[in-house]
């Protein structure tokens, strides 16, 4: 009697399927894992004033206010102080994971000051470097009361007036 070492194909369709179950399992835990990864990266955050390529050569010392509006729009505010100034404000900012605060990495404020008769006297383009970030909005208004400490309480439970 001779044996052989043939696989029924009914067993070699099972090992099949199971290659090929094992092989989908990998690829759907591969998609999970990079799905995860993509929501952690960074994000940039823009705000405030886009300034377009270029705007800042076409405003020549001397121009008039309405080439200035045309050439870089309408400003971001306007000060009214020894003539007029125009501000263009923007801010560049990124977080490296989506759970993390926001760090600034660019600040910018154009401003365009103009003489009485509303030409271009001076440009002037302030960076991160220029000045001090601080918080415009942040809801906390410090006053000028007595603070007191843990200790006053149990002075003033003591005292005898």
């Amino acid at each position: 009697m001779t044996t052989t070492n043939e696989i029924s194909p009914r067993a070699d369709m099972r090992r099949g399927l199971h290659a090929c179950w094992r092989g989908l399992r990998m690829l759907a835990a591969t998609a999970v894992v990079g799905v995860a990864l993509a929501a952690c990266t960074g994000e940039q955050f823009q705000k405030g004033y886009i300034l377009p390529p270029g705007a800042l050569e076409q405003i020549p010392i001397g121009a008039s206010q309405d080439q200035v509006l045309i050439v870089m729009g309408t400003p971001s505010t306007v000060a009214t102080l020894d003539g007029e100034v125009f501000y263009y404000i923007s801010q560049r900012s990124e977080r490296p994971v989506a759970f993390m605060n926001q760090r600034v990495v660019d600040q910018r404020v154009i401003a365009v000051y103009f003489d009485k008769s509303r030409r271009v006297r001076r440009l002037a383009n302030y960076g991160l470097q220029d000045g001090k970030i601080f918080d415009f909005i942040s809801r906390t208004t410090p006053t000028s009361g007595q603070e007191m400490s843990y200790l006053t309480p149990l002075f003033k439970l003591l005292s005898f007036n």
